[in-house]
């Protein structure tokens, strides 16, 4: 059973950097055909795919976070990481990450997703 677990700061000022992890277990983010996603969902509102990286390593961003994303990963931790720069409180979210088998690149697809974990945007 593949398990996902997001950790990381749950207060994050404006202008900085919103950096999380995602820890798997249970499945191994090299193995098989699988693309590993951060989604994320701001009160009251839907989900929002940011990004996903792949058994590869190759990112693959959203077009409206593009610019502020960076999706990396640590094989031999078996983790994959997200940066969010510059952000403000409309960052402010549930972020998840999950894992996409299918290369949906969006918020559909997923089988497996981390139980969320609470980012506040806010000095």
């Amino acid at each position: 059973q593949v398990q996902l677990q997001e950790s990381g700061p749950g207060l994050v000022k404006p202008s900085q950097t919103l950096s999380l992890t995602c820890t798997v277990s249970g499945g191994s983010i090299t193995t098989n055909y699988d693309y590993w996603s951060w989604i994320r969902q701001p009160p009251g509102k839907g989900l929002e795919w940011i990004g996903s990286i792949d058994y590869s390593g190759n990112t693959y961003y959203s077009p409206s976070l593009k610019t502020r994303t960076s999706i990396s990963r640590d094989t031999s931790k078996n983790q994959f990481t997200l940066q969010l720069s510059s952000v403000t409180p409309e960052d402010t979210a549930v972020y998840y990450c999950a894992r996409d088998p299918q290369k949906v690149l969006g918020t559909g697809g997923m089988d497996y997703w981390g139980q969320g974990t609470q980012v506040t945007v806010s000095s």
